[in-house]
């Protein structure tokens, strides 16, 4: 997905948790943050602690939306799913890929991965793997317009 493209439908969800949301319910109002993660993955429970603080210091400022994204057959089980959510914290809407519609219309390849609109749903900025927290709060600083 090539900066400053427009955010895809969040349509062919197995499942949302959480509350559902429409690409409708996030634009205009406020910047969003989507990001992607996967039961199996480690760094991205590494990185949720981060991701919930972050989501609740700006939850003024700032949608936030998970993607789960399955990485193989056992990260198909929502149960483990859910569980994970709860284990981890994952308050936000939770949007449950596992026939890869948001993946693929996203062309996402890795988890965690971070995209964040502006309050027009536009990409302004993308990122991938675990590290990085700094760079993606001054990147949605850019985006709120905060210095």
């Amino acid at each position: 997905m090539k900066l400053r493209a427009p955010m895809p439908e969040l349509s062919g969800a197995t499942e949302w948790l959480n509350g559902e949301v429409t690409k409708e319910d996030l634009l205009g109002d406020k910047p969003t943050l989507i990001h992607f993660w996967s039961v199996s993955c480690g760094l991205c429970k590494e990185a949720m602690p981060n991701v919930n603080e972050f989501r609740d210091r700006y939850s003024d400022e700032l949608n936030v939306v998970a993607v789960h994204m399955p990485r193989s057959e056992k990260d198909l089980d929502l149960d483990k799913i859910k569980e994970t959510a709860e284990e981890h914290g994952i308050s936000q809407p939770i949007f449950v890929d596992n026939k890869h519609a948001l993946t693929d219309a996203f062309e996402n390849q890795y988890v965690p991965a971070y995209y964040v609109f502006d309050e027009e749903g536009n990409l302004r900025h993308f990122q991938a793997g675990g590290g990085g927290m700094k760079m993606l709060e001054k990147r949605v600083n850019r985006v709120l317009g905060n210095k």
